[in-house]
């Protein structure tokens, strides 16, 4: 359910709004408080909304740090495979030209990979780009093993420097905010809502649309950070932008 953001606002917005009504429900059933009872329930709400509001900003935070780590290593991969694009010049000319051939048709697996949303056509991605590397390194080890020369160490060096970012690349990917850290924070915006509705009930209850005040921020809050979270089905997405221009390069004489 992380991976859609929007059935994460489409749940949360009603759930809290229930929680709003459930509070007030209660609230209303009570005998009225005292002066003091209610300023007490005002302090205990706002340090009850701080809360809410700081864990709510610390998760957003890992949201943000991992969609940045995910547009990192996608310039990290970018920068390798065009470095060992032009190391493998250094090679005799027709283990250089059929790797470049084989290393083009790795780029473009790898592009497909950023943009692929479809989970089978994914998995033909992920089948087709581990075949690549298999047969990467085997062209690799011909004029590895018949001149293992410094420089063609630097070409194999290289080589293992493009296969490596591709799995720094999928543990990027693979990294996302905790489901124990979703569960926290969803509980404490409930309670936060009855809390809410619990305090405020006399004023909702001649101005109804108070109860969505608060549902409504909320629910915005974790739609953006479930958007940041997933790396395909959200709308802020990273865009293969350095890979897709490392394509153009490539394809040039």
């Amino acid at each position: 359910m992380m991976d859609y953001p929007l059935v994460i606002f489409a749940l949360s917005l009603p759930v809290q709004w229930l929680a709003a009504q459930t509070g007030s429900h209660l609230g209303r059933r009570r005998p009225a408080l005292a002066d003091a009872e209610h300023q007490d329930l005002e302090v205990i709400l706002a340090a009850s909304l701080t809360l809410l509001g700081l864990i709510i900003g610390f998760t957003f935070s890992m949201a943000v740090t991992r969609y940045d780590l995910r547009k990192s290593r996608e310039a990290d991969e970018a920068n390798a495979i065009g470095t060992e694009y032009v190391r493998l010049g250094l090679l005799p000319a027709p283990d250089a030209a059929k790797l470049r051939g084989l290393l083009t048709n790795y780029l473009n697996q790898r592009v497909s990979f950023y943009l692929a949303r479809d989970p089978r056509r994914l998995e033909q991605i992920d089948s087709l780009t581990a075949k690549l590397q298999r047969d990467l390194w085997s062209a690799m080890q011909t004029p590895a093993t018949a001149q293992p020369t410094p420089i063609v160490a630097l070409a194999v060096s290289g080589l293992n420097d493009v296969l490596n970012s591709q799995g720094y690349t999928q543990a990027a990917w693979w990294n996302r905010i905790p489901p124990e850290a979703w569960a926290l924070m969803g509980m404490i915006a409930i309670f936060c809502n009855v809390l809410f509705g619990f305090t405020v009930q006399s004023t909702v209850a001649r101005n109804t649309g108070l109860f969505l005040i608060l549902p409504v921020i909320v629910a915005t809050a974790f739609f953006l950070i479930a958007d940041l979270d997933s790396p395909r089905t959200g709308v802020i997405r990273v865009s293969p932008q350095n890979l897709i221009n490392l394509c153009g390069l490539m394809r040039t004489p």
